[in-house]
């Protein structure tokens, strides 16, 4: 594809950009502003710089160790965030980052009233020495991309823990949605209240960052030390009082002016990344939307289609995980995701099921490398199965449910047992578990204590324990027959939604 350069120089400068046996000029426009469009470029793992002049002013950047390959934006919040310091497997991985022409740029945690032209961040190669730092899903996705295709793949990883999509979203994107007109307002409000707060936010950060550095040069060490002698001096003691606090206190990080609100987050870490070529994004978020699920069938398409409207770019494949199962991740919200799946073209997702419970897990791999299987179908169009079953359709046949699936793959499986997970209803809306059959490509649902079934429902709660699955070695998402009919969850062991998202650390 094309490849866009952009920058900023004195107005009417003429700039001009040399690589890999092209050069292309453009001259600023009344604010600075330029961009040329090298022709489409073969991948190549063979360094190479990059030249930018002015032709008017004589300055010139040179841009070393340039290479050729597959980019891709990794966005969300805590599971992507989640470095590859915490993963079980980190030692085997470590073991052969030298060998991978994989690449990270990790964009700084910037929150803005109004959408920005520039990010902070660098472009780090992996290795063992840098791979604690890589996002474990973006790493893991990557590096199967990088095998199948054999060419450098670079990630720009840009997502912050605790947040809700309405923060990824632009202020004209949410316009588009009548029912999310609450956000537009609240965006509005930021903008025309926290403008002056959030231009001293960058500097306010930086000096802290200094007096953090220094306090740890001559205070945070020593006090550590202390810490680690009362811990163990303590450890079977539960009366030990209050641990010790350090001489000079920490700093304390300054307020973020415009902290959660709509919009932030898009213009501060999205917009200054378009239209930068990308082959597609891959996204792990929602757990910060679970108080709102049934709005999130709304918000989250309209991320999609938002993001795709400004990068110029088409339906661009966007591939994300279904949150993880956990007390406190409600069956709406996969739902929702599952929904948009269903009707947003160009998309897949990869279902998390089999993990163990746990709202951040820690074995990233598995989001990993399905997220890498759909981009190998859909933007690299291998004819493989991607996705686990999918729920298609029903028929009910006088006591029982037949339930008609797509990615049926090699064929449907129930892994470890007898299928599980199935509840079923009639008139009343009284769920009770199920009977559940493969037959063929469909599931055959009935129960003794239903004679007139009108719904299943499958894994549809807050933590499943399901095992239907393809051949292909791929886990069906959770769903339940009645999306549209129902506002509210009427599952048994419901419980309220009592956790509360961490803020970002």
């Amino acid at each position: 594809m094309p490849v866009p350069v952009w920058g900023t120089a004195g107005p009417g400068e003429v700039i001009m950009v040399s690589f890999a046996e092209q050069t292309k000029s453009a001259t600023t426009d009344v604010t600075g502003k330029w961009m040329v469009k090298l022709d489409p470029l073969q991948a190549t793992s063979t360094p190479a710089s990059l030249l930018i002049s002015s032709q008017t002013s004589g300055s010139k950047i040179e841009v070393l160790n340039v290479v050729v390959g597959e980019v891709w934006v990794c966005s969300g919040q805590s599971n992507m965030a989640y470095a590859m310091k915490g993963v079980p497997n980190l030692k085997t991985e470590a073991s052969q980052a030298d060998k991978l022409k994989l690449r990270m740029f990790k964009v700084q945690s910037m929150r803005a009233p109004t959408p920005q032209t520039d990010v902070i961040g660098k472009w780090v190669v992996c290795s063992a020495a840098t791979i604690e730092g890589f996002s474990a899903v973006g790493y893991f996705f990557g590096r199967d991309i990088h095998k199948t295709t054999n060419v450098p793949v670079g990630m720009i990883h840009s997502s912050v823990s605790g947040t809700a999509a309405e923060l990824w979203t632009s202020l004209s994107g949410l316009e588009k949605e009548p029912s999310l007109q609450g956000y537009v307002q609240l965006a509005n409000a930021t903008l025309k209240n926290d403008q002056g707060g959030a231009e001293n936010y960058p500097k306010e950060i930086e000096e802290y960052q200094t007096r953090l550095k220094n306090w740890e040069a001559t205070e945070g060490k020593a006090y550590g030390e202390v810490m680690k002698a009362w811990k163990a001096a303590n450890k079977d003691n539960p009366a030990a009082g209050n641990p010790p606090v350090p001489a000079v206190p920490k700093p304390i990080p300054p307020t973020d002016p415009i902290g959660k609100k709509p919009t932030v987050l898009f213009n501060g870490k999205i917009a200054p990344l378009i239209p930068y070529a990308i082959r597609g994004a891959i996204w792990y978020q929602g757990e910060s939307n679970s108080p709102k699920p049934f709005e999130y069938r709304t918000l989250f398409p309209r991320l999609i289609a938002d993001w795709r409207e400004k990068w110029g770019q088409g339906d661009f494949p966007f591939l994300f995980v279904q949150i993880a199962p956990f007390k406190g991740n409600p069956p709406e919200l996969r739902e929702a995701q599952f929904l948009t799946w269903k009707k947003t073209p160009n998309t897949a997702m990869a279902v998390l099921t089999d993990t163990p419970p746990n709202l951040h897990p820690s074995d990233k791999e598995p989001a990993g490398t399905r997220l890498a299987l759909a981009a190998r179908a859909i933007a690299y169009g291998e004819n493989m199965e991607y996705s686990g079953p999918e729920y298609d359709s029903m028929k009910i046949e006088e006591n029982r449910v037949i339930l008609n699936f797509h990615h049926v793959g090699g064929g449907l499986i129930a892994k470890d047992g007898p299928l599980k997970g199935f509840l079923i209803a009639g008139a009343d809306k009284k769920l009770v578990e199920a009977t559940a059959e493969i037959q063929g490509e469909t599931v055959v649902v009935s129960s003794a204590q239903v004679p007139a079934p009108l719904a299943v429902r499958y894994g549809f709660v807050a933590n499943p324990e399901v095992n239907l699955w393809n051949k292909d070695g791929l886990p069906a998402s959770p769903f339940r027959t009645d999306p549209e009919s129902m506002t509210e969850d009427v599952s048994p062991n419901k419980k309220p939604l009592t956790e509360t998202i961490s803020p970002e650390t």
